[in-house]
């Protein structure tokens, strides 16, 4: 049951048990029953059995007066239903028997291996004449000087198992309409019983997509200390997210100025080569170090549950901005962007990621570059949806080893465009911190093609 929901575990597990206990009460009525009908019948031979004993020892009786018992099977030749009274001291062989016998004979128990009970009489069951199976009891009857006799009476034992057969037939179909009964039972308490844990997975999933920030609604007794717990989680992570945001800006502070100080006295020295490289790699480490502060700052970011960007709105701010900055070059901006599509991380993420995109393409495009953006389904289930940017312009394009080096941090291919070359790199770490990654290809108007695949929502 690997993947299956509780619900479904709950409901399994309940229809199992239902099923084996209805299976087992079934079982052990079905035997109380059949004890029953087993001793009910043998009382009824038990009584045929003491009616004739008592005539065989009553001294002026007359054989046959006493034969049909007030049971006409026993007058109905083959029966299934006969008694018998045999001389068992050997002396004088002797037999009596009910016209049902027809000339035959019943079986004695003893040579079977039955024993006596607490009452004197032996119980069993016997084939009888025409292969029937008779129940049977038998007693042996010491008349004295009269002789040792052993009286036998037996009934058709199809009655017994007809009995049964009838009674297991309703029981049956009492309990497979009591399963029925139990199994939608079960389902209406797995499904409504459960409601609340669904209510919750629902919240929690809305707070991970950004549609709430906490769990809200009323909920049971039993669940609403998990629903406070998980609120609590919710906050304690936002507090230690905003601490983070606090130390990395004290640090960038920390680190800044005595860069600047670095700067300041070099630019004090004029044309001193030593001065001009200490400026150099100044701007070097100034680099680096926003670099790094950016990726501990989205890393930091990252954690925060339930952060959710518009990207249409972002991708047309972006391209107002990058039309005002290389207006000189006029270069024409064009967007066709999912109004549905959204990020699963903040604004000023995603507007650093696409903005580096957008300002190289500007800065290679010849007059056009163009931006899409797509919402991609979910790869597999239970996977969110994908954000696919893709920024295309219609420059010269790259080649193979040039788009690997690009990549790299701190690669530049012309150093006469203005830049760090920390472009490029500083959107293939932030699209790895959240799980998504940078490509780069041809476009097919011409130049270079740019696709950044983010986590949507």
């Amino acid at each position: 049951m690997r993947g299956s929901s509780l619900a479904t575990r709950l409901f399994l597990s309940a229809t199992a048990w239902v099923v084996v206990i209805l299976l087992l009460t079934g079982i052990v009525l079905s035997s109380v029953y059949r004890d029953a009908t087993e001793r009910a019948f043998d009382r009824r031979l038990n009584l045929y059995l003491r009616t004739i004993i008592a005539e065989v020892a009553t001294p002026d009786s007359t054989p046959g007066q006493f034969q049909s018992l007030g049971e006409p099977l026993f007058e109905l030749p083959l029966s299934g239903w006969y008694w018998q009274i045999a001389r068992a001291d050997g002396d004088k062989p002797e037999l009596r028997a009910s016209r049902s016998l027809w000339d035959k004979k019943l079986p004695k128990l003893e040579e079977q291996g039955a024993d006596l009970t607490a009452a004197g009489v032996r119980l069993g069951y016997v084939d009888g004449p025409e292969g029937q199976l008779l129940r049977m009891v038998e007693r042996p009857v010491d008349l004295g000087i009269d002789g040792f006799f052993l009286v036998s009476v037996a009934g058709d034992a199809s009655e017994i198992f007809d009995e049964t057969r009838s009674f297991d037939y309703y029981l049956g179909s009492t309990f497979a309409a009591l399963s029925i009964v139990l199994v939608l039972t079960t389902i209406f308490q797995v499904r409504f019983g459960l409601a609340p844990l669904k209510r919750i997975s629902d919240s929690i999933a809305d707070v991970r997509s950004g549609r709430a920030e906490r769990l809200e609604g009323e909920f049971p007794v039993e669940i609403a200390p998990l629903a406070r717990e998980t609120n609590a989680l919710i906050d304690a992570n936002r507090e230690i997210v905003e601490r983070a945001r606090t130390h990395v800006g004290n640090l960038a502070h920390a680190i800044k100025t005595p860069l600047s100080v670095i700067v300041n006295e070099a630019s004090a020295r004029g044309g001193d080569p030593f001065a001009a490289k200490v400026l150099e790699q100044a701007d070097v480490m100034r680099d680096q170090v926003a670099h790094h502060l950016e990726r501990a700052r989205i890393a930091a970011r990252l954690t925060v549950i339930g952060t959710v960007t518009e990207v249409a709105p972002a991708i047309e701010a972006l391209r107002r901005t990058m039309e005002k900055i290389h207006r000189d070059r006029d270069i024409a901006i064009g967007v066709k962007a999912d109004a549905q599509a959204k990020f699963r991380g903040e604004r000023q993420d995603l507007e650093e990621m696409a903005g580096n995109l957008v300002d190289n393409a500007c800065k290679w495009a010849a007059a056009q570059v163009f931006i899409e953006v797509v919402v991609e389904p979910a790869a597999e289930p239970g996977a969110g949806r994908m954000l696919r940017i893709i920024v295309d312009d219609d420059g010269r394009g790259l080649s193979a080893a040039e788009r690997a080096q690009v990549s790299r941090r701190g690669q530049r291919l012309d150093e006469s465009m203005p830049g760090s070359g920390l472009g490029l790199s500083i959107v293939v770490d932030l699209a790895a911190l959240y799980g998504g990654s940078l490509t780069l290809g041809d476009a097919p108007i011409g130049g270079l093609r740019a696709e950044l695949v983010l986590p949507g929502v």
